[in-house]
């Protein structure tokens, strides 16, 4: 045994004792005491996916320049399978292959194998799914790809029978040494047809509002009437297009956009897709009725879905999104969130050897948990029965809402909250004595700025500052992590242990949330740190030639392609989500570059998007932004030098300004028939009235660019006004815009008009 090889083992077997008296090694190969027999690379690993097969027999490499190397030292093929932990068909083909003796001989003696957590390497997954998606004309996990040294796909394909996988080892094995030059031929030609997929040249298309009407209306074609959803089952929430039509909705009042927002979100609500006992979304639906759910839970899913119910709330007053808001984010709080303040990423949907076991439940757990009388609530409001509606046993929803069925009942809706709650209680409680799904207890920075944003959000549309505690909390757990690796923002945190340089999408993702806890704090070191990350994304990832963010920066191992991934599918691209900061950026900042690089995002992906724009509804949010302004209750002027915040009091609105130190505004008089008054104005005037306009005192004050003394507004000043309907029908918002013009000592920036929306 060579000095590496010694080395290694006992840096295997500290590992495995660093694992603890309670590690139970997760592999049929054990020997008389319960101890793991083999242990491979994959346990030095931060990563529970990569962890569960550090035992099995199968001589693992993770991704990396090692590998690489063994394989040219070797003379070997590479086969790279690409999985994830929450992955019910990664697990089955652990079983029968990779746990499997006779399947690892063949793969330890004719291949260098690497595991990759595509969760950890969203950019590696993303290419060769590419490769596998062009070959086979499908993709899905487990990813099975044979490489050459090189990193180039020469055979990809997805889950492979135990039977069929050992032929295909034997058969590639034998291609390999015999038919090498085919075998590189084939290589060459899959390189070639994903560089050209990843080519992407921009040609000239404006993105303009008829783009992202056509993306609405694209969107609403696809849309379910009657049981919500835009697409048919497998039915996934689908946050980048409900995001899209909630920004337009407040654009542009739409009863059609209304009612495919509200379908959806109440049905999603009502189905099994939500947990109605323990808060929280599964990944999808598998039937029509958003009743039968894959069980696993996505910590991106919690994220966007409280967000997009905090937002529909806004919009609605509806006091069930808030519901379902609040008990998504409290779930993760309580059961997702590590004691550093980290987020977690998932939990499986199998326990027990079974999918769902730990969510389903029986007619006579419920009679033998409740009380009689709530138990006959808990099986009329969740549709429980004898037979059940899965595998014998139920799934919990509601076929009425909460308010029909208080109705149907003669109860108050108040009085039914507070007794099923109660019942919500007993029955979480007892749901804690089960074996709990597996959780996959890596954070991931990208997934936690998701999360980070969507706090910051909620806790003012929820009135919970308990929310926005959470969201500093996590967001200086990152920015240590990233201090403590050398100033270099980090993939992956598990354990107290900090891995993986970070993709382009963490950037982005973790600063959308700076910003977001600039706006809600107004502490000026998050927008600071928020330049920083986003200084440092465009220096690592920025595509000098054409465009656009690459997904991972340039590396020593070799790849087939630097991928840019721009349309919006499960999460919203990394592109988007770089838009979206470049603009925010450009607002609040006097850094021109910001807003340079976003229209080249634009112009960079406009031939994509003009012909598939429903495939883009983040980015074309974040193109509504760019062209028309943000219309959130917090906005800036003069590149950040002054923040409003617009408020709505029963019939008062209220804008508070802030402005810097050095700057003013106009004011509403300013003396100098030159200058640009500060007004309030109603742009939907045919259905609301101003009245009783009150501007604040303004400071008289010569500036050395006037011979005559001025009236302008410093500091903080309020603008408070009385708001009327001229309708018995009033409209459901009020559109509020503030013009001004601000000026320094030595130069006055152009007018510039602020758009609100309120919700009356």
């Amino acid at each position: 045994m060579t000095a590496s090889a010694t080395e290694l083992e006992n840096t295997l077997q500290q590992a495995l004792l660093n694992k603890g008296p309670d590690y139970l090694p997760r592999t049929q190969h054990l020997d008389a005491s319960g101890q793991a027999i083999y242990t491979n690379r994959l346990i030095l690993q931060d990563s529970p996916y990569l962890n569960q097969h550090a035992h099995n027999p199968v001589n693992w490499y993770p991704w990396g320049a090692e590998a690489f190397d063994a394989a040219k030292r070797e003379n070997k093929a590479i086969f790279l399978s690409i999985g994830y932990s929450t992955c019910h068909w990664c697990h089955v083909m652990e079983e029968e292959s990779f746990d499997n003796l006779d399947v690892a001989r063949l793969m330890n003696q004719h291949f260098i194998n690497i595991k990759v957590d595509r969760e950890q390497r969203p950019d590696i997954d993303e290419t060769y799914m590419t490769a596998v998606s062009l070959l086979t004309g499908r993709g899905g996990w487990p990813m099975s790809s044979f490489i050459n040294q090189q990193g180039e796909t020469f055979w990809g394909g997805t889950y492979i029978p135990p039977e069929q996988f050992k032929s295909l080892l034997t058969g590639i094995a034998q291609e390999w040494t015999q038919s090498r030059d085919k075998v590189e031929q084939q290589a060459d030609n899959v390189t070639a047809a994903v560089q050209s997929y990843a080519v992407i040249k921009s040609q000239g298309g404006q993105i303009d509002t008829a783009v992202i009407d056509n993306a609405v209306k694209t969107i609403l074609g696809g849309h379910d009437p009657v049981l919500g959803g835009f697409t048919p089952p497998p039915k996934f929430p689908n946050e980048p297009d409900l995001f899209l039509l909630l920004d337009q909705l407040k654009r542009n009042e739409s009863q059609e956009v209304l009612a495919a927002v509200t379908t959806t979100l109440d049905a999603m609500a009502h189905g099994g897709i939500y947990d109605q006992i323990g808060g929280g979304f599964h990944r999808y639906a598998t039937d029509h009725n958003w009743l039968v759910p894959h069980f696993e839970k996505m910590l991106y899913n919690q994220a966007h879905l409280a967000r997009v119910y905090s937002l529909a709330y806004e919009l609605t007053q509806d006091d069930n999104y808030a519901r379902v808001a609040k008990q998504t984010l409290d779930y993760v709080l309580r059961e997702m969130t590590s004691k550093d303040g980290g987020f977690y990423s998932a939990t499986d949907a199998d326990s027990e050897g079974e999918e769902g076991t730990f969510f389903v439940w029986t007619l006579a757990e419920i009679k033998a948990l409740l009380s009689e009388n709530d138990a006959s609530i808990a099986i009329d409001l969740f549709g429980i029965s004898k037979g059940g509606n899965f595998e014998g046993k139920n799934i919990l929803h509601l076929p009425l809402s909460m308010a029909d069925y208080a109705n149907n009942n003669q109860l108050e809706e108040s009085e039914l909250l507070a007794n099923i709650d109660n019942i919500i209680n007993q029955l979480y409680e007892h749901r804690l004595t089960r074996i709990s799904p597996l959780r996959d207890d890596k954070v991931i920075t990208a997934w936690n700025g998701m999360m980070i944003t969507t706090l910051a959000l909620a806790s003012e549309i929820l009135q919970d500052d308990s929310y926005l505690e959470a969201a500093l909390q996590n967001a200086n757990f990152i920015w240590q992590n990233r201090q403590a690796a050398g100033e270099k923002l980090q993939r992956v945190s598990m354990h107290g242990h900090s891995s993986i340089d970070a993709t382009q999408e963490d950037y982005a993702y973790y600063a959308e949330a700076l910003i977001a806890l600039y706006d809600q704090t107004q502490d000026r070191l998050w927008l600071e740190r928020a330049q920083c990350v986003t200084d440092e994304m465009l220096s690592l990832f920025w595509d000098t030639e054409t465009g656009g963010f690459f997904m991972n920066a340039e590396s020593d191992v070799p790849v087939m392609a630097r991928l840019k991934q721009s349309n919006d599918g499960a999460i919203p691209s990394g592109n988007s989500v770089a838009l979206k900061v470049l603009v925010k950026l450009a607002q609040r900042t006097d850094n021109f570059e910001y807003a340079v690089k976003a229209d080249a995002i634009l112009a960079t992906f406009s031939e994509k998007i003009i012909s598939s724009p429903a495939a883009y509804g983040y980015m074309l949010q974040g193109a509504s932004n760019l062209l028309a302004g943000e219309i959130t209750s917090r906005q800036y002027a003069a590149k950040g030098a002054v923040f409003i915040l617009a408020e709505l009091d029963n019939d008062e609105v209220i804008l508070s300004l802030t402005i810097q130190d050095g700057w003013h505004i106009n004011a509403h008089q300013p003396k100098d028939k030159d200058l640009i008054p500060t007004k309030v104005s109603l742009t939907n005037n045919k259905t609301w009235q101003l009245e009783n306009v009150a501007y604040p005192k303004a400071i008289e004050k010569r500036l050395s660019f006037s011979q005559q003394t001025l009236a302008l507004y410093e500091g903080a000043s309020q603008i408070k006004m009385t708001v009327l309907t001229k309708e018995e029908n009033k409209p459901a918002f009020i559109a509020v815009e503030l013009a001004l013009q601000a000026c320094n000592e030595q130069v006055c920036l152009a007018p510039e008009m602020i758009k609100f929306k309120l919700k009356k």
